[in-house]
């Protein structure tokens, strides 16, 4: 088992063995642990009581975090000439078609978010390989995929996310920065949770959610108490 470093065993003595903290609790312990020379991102993640394997299990949605995410989320827009004025005014860092799916094609993929039209979806689908496996695939369940491209864009940079279970039952999300005041990290965390609440799926019997944990980039994670956020 690997040792403790100073800070590591400092960050650990500030956490009570077998406590569970409100959200506004770890939001402020996250920071008071959080001893890294870089601003690091603040992540939760939440165990769900349902079976990913079963379409009807599948919880995947987006929220916009009221106080943004602290990054520079990156846009691409890949649009047709006529709403490439819209993309560039609503804040997108690049906007245009061909020459970026042919970029793309050639493996680039320095991009946060891609933002499509429907027309532009089939010239798409041959790049599945490269932007799968990414996350960096448009879809309309996520609002990706749209015609209004300016409000699209725009709700990306003011701190728009999509999550989606993995296989294992757990939703992971970035909801911030340590540099954050406790109190928009509470907040963004209380939207997510919330959000969560709502998509609980009707074939998902007995308790919804089974744990939660915040963490920062190379800190210890903090369980949340889930009281209020179950559902039966």
């Amino acid at each position: 088992m690997a040792r403790l470093t100073k800070k590591q065993k400092e960050a650990q003595s500030k956490l009570e063995k077998g406590k569970t903290y409100s959200v506004a609790e770890a939001s402020a312990l996250i920071k008071e642990i959080t001893n890294v020379n870089f601003d690091p991102s603040v992540d939760l993640a939440v165990r769900l009581n349902v079976d990913p394997r079963k379409a009807n299990q599948m919880v995947r949605g987006v929220v916009t975090l009221p106080h943004g995410t602290g990054k520079d989320v990156k846009v691409l827009a890949l649009v047709t000439p006529d709403k490439e004025e819209e993309a560039k005014a609503a804040g997108a860092d690049y906007v245009g078609l061909d020459e970026y799916l042919d970029k793309i094609k050639g493996g680039w993929t320095d991009v946060d978010v891609i933002i499509t039209m429907p027309s532009v979806m089939g010239k798409l689908g041959p790049l599945g390989r490269v932007l799968g496996p990414r996350g960096l695939m448009p879809n309309p369940k996520t609002g990706t995929v749209t015609m209004d491209v300016a409000k699209a864009v725009s709700d990306v940079k003011a701190g728009k996310i999509d999550f989606k279970v993995d296989k294992t039952g757990i939703v992971h999300a970035g909801i911030g920065k340590a540099s954050f005041d406790a109190e928009k990290i509470a907040g963004n965390a209380r939207e997510l949770l919330t959000t969560l609440v709502k998509l609980k799926p009707t074939a998902a019997k007995g308790v919804y959610i089974k744990s939660i944990h915040m963490s920062s980039t190379m800190s210890p994670s903090v369980e949340i108490d889930t009281k209020r956020f179950t559902e039966q």
